[in-house]
């Protein structure tokens, strides 16, 4: 298997492309872009997560760890192994920040951002940032700075309304909204049919990509926990 590295413009570029065409089947089968190592706060080491990746026939995913890109590093490292034995999925960079946004806490995925920017090292130091590197409109134009894609993780999960807070992300610059999320954890994993059609809806008023993910703390990619 051969691991892709491509410039990290041209990985935005395919990821967003992926993103255009995201829909309730993509994920869990196809696509995850929110999963959590022992990096942060999950159970899977990255190396049983690149291996569930592969069983499953994943065509790409990120590991979004809190504040972390170490989970990521490592799975690229574990990736090389299968360098000559075929095709892997397509890894992209990710990870999730908390932010403050309208007066409350949300959580920003960023992916296919450069590793090394300066931008985004106070994002990536596994402790929550405070200031003005702590507010949305910053974290958003971190991720931008350093080429990659910011994205409001389960829009529905917070204290304050996803219509008031999908168009203010909106309006600071996001690059999309985590549609295709399972709110109440149901087995199997599918996305939530009240909260789904709300995100979509907004996505299409503000012109904003769609993704998917498990939000994986477990031991399954399959499963939130």
């Amino acid at each position: 298997m051969a691991v892709n590295f491509a410039p990290v413009s041209a990985t935005c570029q395919s990821l967003k492309q992926v993103f255009q065409n995201i829909d309730a089947q993509s994920c869990p089968q196809s696509f995850n872009f929110h999963m959590h190592t022992v990096y942060s706060d999950g159970k899977l080491q990255p190396s049983v997560l690149v291996d569930q990746a592969l069983a499953i026939g994943l065509k790409g995913f990120a590991i979004t760890d809190h504040h972390s890109i170490n989970g990521y590093k490592a799975a690229c490292d574990y990736l090389e192994n299968y360098r000559l034995s075929g095709d892997v999925p397509l890894l992209w960079t990710g990870v999730e920040i908390n932010a403050n946004l309208l007066g409350v806490e949300v959580h920003i995925l960023g992916y296919a951002f450069e590793l090394e920017h300066p931008r985004m090292q106070p994002y990536v130091q596994r402790v929550i940032t405070s200031g003005e590197d702590y507010q949305a409109p910053n974290v958003i134009a971190a991720i931008h700075a350093a080429g990659g894609l910011a994205v409001l993780a389960h829009p529905a999960r917070y204290k304050r309304s996803l219509f008031d807070l999908i168009p203010a992300a909106a309006a600071m610059g996001i690059d999309g909204v985590e549609a295709f999320y399972a709110y109440n954890n149901p087995q199997p994993w599918k996305p939530s049919p009240r909260e789904t059609p709300q995100v979509e809806h907004l996505a299409v008023e503000y012109g904003l990509l769609t993704t998917c993910g498990t939000d994986t703390h477990g031991l399954s990619l399959l499963q939130r926990i």
